[in-house]
């Protein structure tokens, strides 16, 4: 894209020059193509303009008030450019420097302008900036700023949600990233917002089943806050996700069957080398050759299912390796049963021990 000169017609009041000029280029990425058909006056000086151009492309095109001001433009451009559609209003004092829909990096940064001073993403958005999930949550945009502002005490801002805290840092990337908490202070704060002990625990497990955190980190980062929501709770569960426990459910069976009733230990997300090919098991039992394998709710949707049933009879066809197989139900509503099945087949395989009755009221167990 080359762009010498554009003319433009100005305000009386404006400067005596007429003209308003892109800077040329030869090259540009493809993805800023848009971004350089905003305006820059041209009293502006070069390196003015070179600093216009690389905040347009680190910012997705997004700039606010005070940004264009600073750049040069007069309110008088600023509001031509809004009428005549070659800027558009993204929030009060926020414009996307270019026609058409926005791109999701250009509405974060819109976000984060809009929220001022100190703001980064943070909670749902920072996890999805993270890669801990794969897409967006809901249409809100999490931004937290220093406990000390409050962007919207008197007008809030729709498809904004503002949290004031001083307990989460900025992970630092550089001057050309998008600012977001750090990835212990993001999981930290999800679990901190979590409506279940269970949800909170998914957060975690997410995140470092995926590498994106270490166990070491989010201790750290816990010991850093004052107050921090089931503060015990999450000691043990760390230790849990550092094991391999990867999912809530995974959890349920761990404490509300495994241990709960003195059930043998069990090794988590073991890998195994069966049958020419790698496997990991949820559960794995070795010394008496069981599995125990549970299914998330949306388990029983496509050709996983079969595929997991074709191992199941491998390994006992091929190494009498005996597999369990339970969904939500069976590690919670119906825990104490799992556990008398679970026993008897550890039993036949050569455990000596016996399982032992919960705390539950009317334990089948035993």
């Amino acid at each position: 894209m080359m762009v010498d000169r554009w003319e433009y017609p100005v305000a009386p009041n404006d400067p005596p020059s007429p003209s308003y000029r892109i800077m040329s280029t030869d090259r540009m990425p493809d993805s800023n193509y848009m971004y350089m058909s905003g305006f820059i006056p041209s009293p502006i000086s070069h390196d003015g303009g070179r600093g216009w151009t690389a905040l347009l492309s680190v910012q997705h095109g997004i700039v606010d008030r005070n940004q264009a001001l600073h750049a040069g433009f007069s309110r008088w451009q600023i509001e031509h450019r809004l009428a005549s559609g070659a800027w558009q209003r993204v929030y009060p004092g926020v414009y996307a420097t270019f026609s058409g829909p926005l791109t999701r990096d250009a509405r974060l940064w819109a976000a984060l302008r809009r929220a001022g001073a100190g703001a980064m993403l943070s909670h749902e958005t920072a996890a999805e900036v993270h890669g801990i999930i794969d897409k967006p949550v809901g249409s809100s945009i999490h931004v937290t700023v220093p406990l000390s502002r409050r962007p919207t005490q008197h007008r809030a801002t729709r498809g904004i949600v503002i949290h004031r805290s001083n307990q989460s840092q900025q992970l630092f990337l550089g001057p050309f990233t998008l600012p977001r908490t750090r990835i212990e202070d993001t999981v930290l704060d999800l679990v901190a917002a979590a409506p279940t002990f269970d949800h909170a625990y998914s957060w975690i497990a997410r995140s470092v089943s995926k590498q994106r955190v270490t166990v070491e980190a989010l201790r750290a980062a816990l010991a850093d806050r004052a107050r921090t929501r089931w503060r015990e709770w999450l000691k043990d569960a760390l230790e849990d996700a550092k094991d391999g426990v990867h999912s809530p459910l995974e959890r349920r069976y761990l404490r509300d069957v495994e241990r709960a009733h003195r059930l043998p230990r069990s090794e988590h997300q073991a890998l195994r080398q069966f049958g020419g090919k790698v496997q990991y098991s949820d559960n794995w039992y070795a010394e008496y050759r069981v599995v125990v394998e549970i299914d998330g709710p949306a388990y029983h949707q496509n050709e996983r299912v079969q595929l997991d049933k074709d191992r199941d009879n491998a390994n006992l066809a091929l190494g009498d390796i005996k597999t369990h197989r339970f969904g939500p139900v069976g590690v919670t509503e119906r825990a104490c049963e799992t556990a008398a099945l679970v026993a008897a087949t550890l039993q036949r395989n050569g455990w000596q021990g016996s399982p032992r009755p919960c705390r539950r009221p009317n334990c089948s167990v035993g």
